[in-house]
């Protein structure tokens, strides 16, 4: 006689967890990315059918397929790697300290860029912004800052934001503080950073006093980064660039700002702190 049924469902095989738990990744990454099954199946020339199985536990990923769908959703490598292994296979993607003798070549160029960019401030940030190298022009914005939040090198937007930081300093607070927030908000729903997601609402919760507005001197063209420092009233722009082809987790999650003079007197303050040592 067949045995009585329990309420109690019977447990999943392991393959068919990792598929399920794989799908619902899969699925929450393109509805992040806005992107229809349809749309996916035609860029990745799989079938619409094949990627719904993926997604609901019914069929599992080969290993190249998930490589494959995750290039083309642009997810970040950390996030490839949890995918991988969702779907039973070991990390593709490996993280390398900075110190570790593979990295002596990224080690080289960093130190060639922020050295080279002297007498202007320039910095190496990680995906949370905080500082991992910078030059010693940079001390023209942290000399400012309450030594607290330079701590193991300090994190760019609170250093910017922090009422114990430039935010009493600067000219354009609301400006300034909107433009990074906004690009803040934007990376957090993008990559489903849970550490992003905890620093935008700190900084969000920041006070925020306005100034009174100041007239566009720049045309529209950019966006300076204005302050008061010694008296003077500096302006600075800057320009980011990243690791081309990155497959280091480290490297891939390293961001250089590079910040330059948006007038002269801004670019002398800077040649005589530099002469100051």
């Amino acid at each position: 006689m067949a045995a009585p049924r329990t309420g109690t469902a019977a447990p999943r095989p392991a393959a068919a967890a990792g598929a399920a738990d794989f799908g619902v990744m899969l699925k929450a990454w393109r509805r992040t990315r806005n992107i229809s099954q349809l749309d996916l199946s035609s860029a990745s020339g799989v079938s619409t059918r094949h990627l719904s199985f993926m997604e609901t536990g019914r069929a599992k990923p080969s290993r190249d397929m998930v490589l494959r769908l995750a290039d083309e959703l642009q997810i970040p490598l950390r996030d490839r790697n949890k995918l991988l292994v969702a779907a039973g296979y070991a990390p593709e993607f490996k993280a390398r300290p900075l110190a570790s003798p593979e990295m002596a070549a990224a080690r080289r160029a960093i130190d060639v860029v922020l050295t080279g960019h002297l007498p202007y401030p320039a910095l190496m940030h990680d995906q949370h912004n905080n500082i991992i190298e910078a030059n010693r022009t940079v001390g023209i914005f942290t000399d400012m800052v309450s030594p607290r939040l330079l701590a193991d090198g300090g994190n760019t937007l609170r250093i910017t934001l922090h009422p114990e930081g430039l935010a009493p300093h600067l000219i354009n607070h609301g400006e300034a503080r909107d433009r990074l927030l906004r690009a803040l908000s934007r990376r957090a729903a993008a990559s489903g950073d849970a550490e992003l997601t905890e620093l935008l609402k700190e900084c969000l919760a920041y006070p925020h006093p306005e100034p009174d507005p100041e007239p566009d001197i720049y045309a529209g063209v950019v966006v300076p980064f204005r302050f008061r420092r010694e008296g003077r009233n500096l302006s600075f722009f800057s320009t980011t660039a990243v690791f081309g082809s990155a497959i280091d987790l480290t490297l891939a999650d390293l961001t250089l700002e590079t910040f330059f003079p948006a007038d002269e007197e801004t670019a002398e303050a800077l040649r005589e702190y530099v002469a100051r040592g």
